[in-house]
């Protein structure tokens, strides 16, 4: 799925506008008329990894689909972001496209920065629909920190050493400045930030989703936001893509239909 990603959101589309915020170039993908709905990408991701539910949804609502700052077509960062940097510029983003309490539909680091806007903005944002959802900050093993001692160490001795052997292999691909941004990024815990969530939620989840397992981030999120419903269906991290018959169908009754079936 990475490889296949990877290969999409570096090609130029046609159908991409562009948009300027903060004096830096956004790329956008629009479709469709109505109601306002935003999809939020992952990371490492882009805004074309949801190609068949922006085909779906546009058929009901008008559909905003941007690549963030630092992936896809859009400009690189200006600094190392954490997830309330991007959180501030998803704010300004909307500003921009003149969008009104738009519904998000938002995929595992774009979660991250949905749930941060819903709490601090809560008037910005409609319902919410959450896939792969992550933020939750789990309790290090001890190998964990065995292996953080050894890269500290490393890192000391052998800088270029340690930079290639230690993290994953998407970690080992980012640029300097981007893996300053990926480490806020991915020890910052939302839990209490998802306490604050008012706004309509439905959180999807892959069965066999191995980066943010269902019955782990997804029951978390649950029980941390209020009202909340959680739904898992077959496929993994990436099940919006997989599944995204089911997942469209699910996602647009919620939206559509208050929950009920279309």
């Amino acid at each position: 799925m990475w490889a296949e990603l990877s290969k999409v959101c570096g090609e130029r589309r046609t159908e991409v506008t562009a948009i300027f915020v903060g004096g830096r170039h956004v790329a956008v993908l629009k479709d469709g008329a109505g109601s306002e709905v935003l999809f939020l990408h992952g990371y490492m991701s882009c805004k074309e990894s949801f190609y068949y539910n922006i085909k779906a949804f546009s058929a009901y609502f008008s559909v905003t689909a941007p690549d963030f700052p630092g992936f896809g077509a859009s400009a690189p960062l200006p600094a190392a972001w954490s997830v309330g940097d991007y959180s501030l510029w998803l704010k300004e983003f909307i500003a921009a496209c003149g969008l009104v309490r738009p519904h998000i539909v938002a995929h595992s680091f774009g979660a991250r920065v949905a749930l941060r806007l819903a709490c601090e903005y809560p008037g910005l944002v409609g319902d919410m629909v959450i896939t792969g959802g992550a933020g939750i900050v789990k309790p290090r093993t001890r190998t964990y920190k065995r292996r953080v001692a050894a890269y500290r160490i490393a890192k000391k001795i052998a800088p270029r050493f340690a930079e290639s052997h230690f993290g994953s292999k998407e970690y080992r691909e980012l640029s300097p400045l981007m893996r300053e941004s990926y480490k806020k990024i991915v020890n910052e815990d939302l839990r209490g930030c998802a306490k604050n969530v008012r706004a309509r939620t439905l959180l999807i989840y892959g069965e066999n989703d191995e980066v943010t397992p269902p019955f782990e981030e997804g029951e978390i999120f649950r029980s941390c936001i209020a009202g909340s419903r959680l739904e898992v269906i077959p496929g993994g991290h990436f099940c919006f893509c997989e599944n995204y018959k089911l997942f469209n169908e699910i996602a647009l009754a919620f939206l559509i239909n208050g929950g009920t079936e279309l």
